[in-house]
């Protein structure tokens, strides 16, 4: 998805955390973009659509919310 946008992409890093509970099982992925320092408003905006956009195009994450899976996205948009 990344790729097809103008983005002056520096760096793209993801992690992800999963947290149970007796009656909840939750991803949480933490991605988090960086963009060069020229970067504009348009293009932060674009990159922080993406991230919604990814987890809402994921196969895997869309079999796992239909098996409950509580799944949540807190992406981060940087500037360097």
């Amino acid at each position: 998805m990344i790729e097809s946008r103008d983005l002056p992409v520096v760096d793209v890093a993801v992690d992800s955390e999963g947290l149970t509970s007796d009656d909840e099982f939750k991803i949480i992925h933490h991605p988090r973009i960086v963009l060069s320092e020229k970067a504009t408003e348009k293009q932060i905006q674009s990159a922080n659509r993406i991230c919604a956009a990814a987890d809402r195009g994921c196969t895997v994450a869309n079999l796992l919310k239909k098996a409950d899976v509580k799944i949540e996205v807190q992406g981060e948009i940087f500037t360097k």
